[in-house]
């Protein structure tokens, strides 16, 4: 091996020239040298670099597929590139938080020379020149690289008939059972990764059984079947029926509006849900394009929550070699079937048989009735502080503990623990008189202690100053106060933190903007060196001109419907909550595209609405719903367009595919709701059989409540006057935070604070501390101990492990409910009556009784 060493050395030319005067304590670069060609190289010179890949305990199995590629660009490199790429590099990525810490600090040496490398001269070439190659034809991210092909064959087909039909016939599947599954409390979804299981058979079931003709139709002509079921085309379908495994956002809001249970505006039907549905959908399709610079383009921006994504397609339809990975041999594929049907098994357990294992509140079963210990560990009123919450996986997934950094993991957890102190505190204070109100629900209370009847104070739909006057002020717990005190402070915290962090990524991506907008021909591809940016040059770009015609189109269907129908809310309120979205979006969709974490602006509208439509719920809700739309349905779309980036696929055939999925996305859920206002019973109740609570239905209607029907102005300038200060204080924290982290990088490199009080975001309905729990644990041990003592089996197996899981959960969750839910067959017994018996289960358990006045709370007449 030593002469296989030398002989490299021979060959790759080293040397060193001093970048200061030789007296100084400098660093110095590789002389250059005449690269060595591939065609020259032995093959024990190949061998001698192959090995230090194998030897690099940084690269893991990660190249395994790709070996040979990285090889022939290291022996075609010559060191003195390689020192400037990994300078550039380091310039890039040194402030990334996702960027392995252990690699920039073995950048660093590389950069101080061959010394300070301490190695010897044969080791630093060779990881001088590795690293290099890594980060100009590969990346610099291992889990990027785990999933990512540094090479691509344009010639592969990707946009086929069959691609269609196989994908938009799971966008028809997926679309209704996720629309349906997603009212359930816990939901259950079938995930882009589930569907892309059942893509797979179907499109070699179609390659065996089409025809191979063409279809001639001049310029629309395609081929029925050409050839094997390729990679391309199962990612292109797979991102096609992604769409349907979404859920539409109108349909989230319409429970609220038409269920007699909440506001029971009947005159609601498929019609309307259609023509809201295009235009949140298409909304968020258009703004996907003009974001294209700021989330798919940089490097920085991993969007770990898409790469199980990219694994798995691998693992489906690309051979792997077989090779030992820390005593591990089984390959991908069967250990993801063996994973899934193990699960599908399993699940039934704390999903029909023993469900005191999905909410093991266990600690409330020593004292059922005692009220404290509800209330300090319960896992459905309470706060949640239980060390083990629960055996169920839909539950464990909460946070993705397997997909997103540990990093978000940890600081939301951190902050989510905060926040249960926080509520604790504020609980039995009795703060505003929470301590009338269970403490962690979305329920309005009336001073009476019963909920809320906004009939009492509503004549002709709108609010009377009289009746509520007569009646009573909505009181909200201390969970939900929280809630929403920390969702304003998030909102501008978020804003300003990121504007200030990545500033030269906003800037940059402005410049692009106009720039293509001046000159059609100018490919946005072209303004960016990393690999896969230069690989798809190939490729004609979607324009900026079409994605702003489909924004200005769902702009005049969305205010049409608005205008049309009885929804006695004003087109201009809707067209200013667009304007302040589009403001805030940047920012969040950059968090978003690092972390994986979902930053929504739903609140945002329901007071922006309140203000400008005082008195009117309805208004309240289609306000948020335009903004929650323009963030969610954008940042869905947005990380599509960064798996088929990822793919390498051609972007014209992504729109197309997204664009027509989405209209039959749309038919497809409106009549999925149908299905569930006529044919479900008790449909959003929280007794309801199947456990089809529609827990946000609850809380849309409790925050409409208040920033609707009552107003802002008597909420946040009477009843709750504290909650608004969280704008101030959040933009007002954001700059000592940002500078803190400029100043202290080393000390707080781990630690984001938006990430933190997202985790305030966690609490108001049922939701709580018990639900994250389990997936901190997960995250610590696959995330972080995993993936730093055994990177070559978390890059092989973590992605398809994770995606087993929720295939499993999800498969067998759907059968549950065919089976033995949808009619329900009660299984009675301990195992699934413990759970619910006591306090914690009840729900309804507060700190203080109603007074002997009969009611609590403001003085009567005293509210305005």
């Amino acid at each position: 091996m030593a002469d296989h060493l030398e002989k490299t050395v021979s060959t790759s030319g080293l040397g060193t020239i001093s970048m200061r005067d030789s007296d100084s304590n400098s660093a110095s670069i590789p002389e250059k040298k005449t690269p060595v060609k591939v065609s020259t190289v032995q093959v024990h010179e190949r061998d001698a670099i192959i090995d230090r890949i194998r030897f690099s305990d940084d690269m893991g199995d990660i190249l395994t597929e790709d070996a040979d590629f990285i090889v022939e660009k290291m022996m075609t490199m010559d060191a003195v590139e390689a020192y400037e790429v990994i300078k550039d590099a380091l310039d890039y990525y040194g402030d990334d938080i996702n960027f392995p810490e252990k690699t920039l600090h073995k950048m660093k040496l590389l950069l101080e020379g061959e010394e300070c490398y301490g190695l010897g001269e044969i080791i630093y070439d060779l990881d001088l020149r590795l690293e290099a190659c890594l980060i100009k034809y590969h990346s610099p991210y291992p889990e990027v690289r785990s999933v990512c092909s540094p090479i691509d064959d344009p010639t592969i087909p990707a946009e086929t008939f069959r691609a269609y039909l196989n994908g938009l016939f799971w966008v028809a599947v997926g679309a209704f059972i996720n629309q349906l599954m997603s009212f359930r409390q816990p939901s259950i979804s079938l995930s882009s990764k589930v569907i892309q299981i059942l893509i797979y058979p179907c499109g070699e079931a179609l390659a065996r059984i089409l025809p191979a003709k063409r279809v001639s139709l001049g310029p629309l002509s395609f081929h029925l079947n050409p050839g094997p079921w390729s990679f391309k085309e199962q990612m292109f379908a797979t991102i096609i029926a992604n769409v349907g495994a979404q859920t539409a956002v109108f349909n989230s809001y319409g429970p609220t509006m038409r269920l007699k249970l909440f506001y029971g505006e009947t005159w609601i039907g498929f019609g309307f849900t259609v023509v809201m549905g295009l235009s949140c959908q298409l909304f968020g399709l258009g703004l996907a394009g003009v974001l294209r610079r700021y989330a798919i383009y940089p490097s920085k921006s991993v969007w770990p929550t898409v790469l199980p994504t990219l694994q798995l397609n691998r693992t489906l339809l690309i051979p792997e070699t077989r090779k030992k990975i820390n005593g591990w041999s089984i390959s991908k594929y069967k250990f993801f079937w063996t994973v899934m049907f193990g699960t599908v098994v399993y699940f039934f357990i704390p999903d029909y048989l023993f469900t005191a294992l999905s909410t093991f509140n266990w600690i409330t079963w020593i004292a059922p009735k005692n009220k404290n210990l509800a209330f300090v560990t319960g896992s459905r009123i309470g706060a949640g502080f239980n060390p083990i919450t629960s055996f169920d996986w839909s539950v464990i997934n909460n946070s993705s503990p397997m997909n997103v950094p540990f990093y978000t993991v940890a600081n939301r957890y951190i902050g989510t623990i905060v926040a249960a102190i926080t509520m604790l505190i504020m609980f039995y204070t009795n703060y505003k008189f929470t301590a009338y109100i269970p403490p962690n629900t979305s329920n309005v209370y009336d001073r009476f202690g019963n909920q809320f009847n906004i009939s009492k104070v509503l004549v002709k739909g709108k609010f009377d100053q009289g009746l509520y006057e007569a009646y009573s002020p909505p009181y909200i717990s201390a969970g939900q106060l929280m809630y929403q005190s920390a969702a304003y402070a998030v909102y501008t915290f978020g804003f300003v933190y990121v504007f200030l962090s990545e500033w030269k990524v906003v800037k940059e991506a402005v410049t692009g903007f106009f720039k293509s907008l001046k000159d059609r021909k100018l490919s946005n591809y072209d303004r960016y060196k990393d690999p896969i940016s230069v690989m798809m040059r190939q490729y004609p770009e979607v324009p900026d001109w079409w994605f702003v015609i489909i924004l200005v189109l769902s702009v005049v269907v969305g205010c049409l419907g608005v205008r049309y129908f009885p929804t006695e809310t004003p087109v201009w309120a809707i067209i200013i909550v667009w304007l302040v979205s589009l403001a805030l979006i940047i920012p969040f969709i950059i968090l978003y595209a690092s972390t994986g974490y979902f930053m929504s602006m739903n609140n945002l509208g329901t007071i922006l609405g309140g203000y400008m439509v005082p008195g009117n719920g309805i208004a309240c809700i289609f306000t948020r719903m335009f903004g929650y739309s323009l963030d969610e349905q954008s940042e869905t779309f947005v990380g599509d367009q960064k798996l088929a980036h990822y793919a390498k696929l051609p972007p014209r055939a992504v729109f197309r595919g997204q664009l027509i999925a989405t209209v039959v996305q749309i038919l497809v859920t409106s009549g999925c709701m149908e299905f569930l206002y006529q044919g479900l019973a008790d449909f959003c109740s929280w007794t309801q059989p199947a456990r089809f609570v529609c827990s946000f239905a609850h809380e849309l209607y409790a925050d409409s409540l208040l920033m609707g029907v009552v107003g802002p102005q008597r909420t946040l300038d009477f009843l709750y006057p504290t909650m608004k200060y969280g704008f101030l204080i959040g933009a007002v924290l954001a700059y000592p935070f940002f500078l803190a982290r400029k100043f202290f990088p080393n000390q707080l490199r781990y630690f984001h604070p938006v990430l933190f009080l997202g985790g305030f975001l966690r609490f108001g309905s049922l939701y709580n501390l018990s639900y994250y729990t389990p997936g901190f644990y997960v995250s610590a041990l696959f995330m972080f101990f995993i993936r730093r003592r055994y990177l070559a089996w978390w890059a092989k197996y973590n992605y398809i492990l994770s995606s087993a899981l929720t295939a499993g959960v999800a498969f067998s969750g759907i059968i549950i409910f065919l089976a033995l839910q949808y009619k329900p067959k009660k299984l009675t017994w301990w195992g699934n009556t413990v759970s619910t018996a006591g306090v914690d289960g009840a729900g309804t358990a507060t700190l203080k009784s109603i007074p002997e006045g009969g009611y609590f709370g403001l003085p009567v007449g005293s509210w305005h």
